[in-house]
């Protein structure tokens, strides 16, 4: 599980675990949930360059581990998306399915 940065909007940082990914969003384990709505700088490596994006915050999952928390992005940039797609095509190439394992 790749690491990933969360800025928030006053920009304090924190950190995650990339749980899962894909082009619409994505699942973070995080020390301490962020509040559903929040708008956030999320940044992370993949094996086709690093990632930086805009994502909302989500309702942490009820019924799933401690920790978990969805996001859906708002923005990415062309060159930004396009290192994700390639990523997750990747991972797929290598039978890492929709996990973020293939995403280094």
């Amino acid at each position: 599980m790749p690491s990933a940065t969360i800025r928030l909007q006053d920009g304090q940082r924190s950190s995650a675990r990339l749980q899962t990914v894909s082009v619409t969003g994505g699942l973070l384990r995080v020390l301490r949930p962020l509040s559903p709505g929040a708008i956030v700088e999320l940044f992370f490596p993949t094996a086709s360059g690093a990632v930086l994006g805009l994502a909302e915050m989500l309702m942490p999952c009820v019924p799933a581990p401690l920790g978990l928390q969805p996001f859906r992005f708002v923005a990415l940039d062309r060159g930004d998306l396009r290192k994700l797609h390639a990523a997750i095509a990747l991972c797929l190439e290598q039978g890492g399915g929709s996990q973020a394992d293939g995403v280094p």
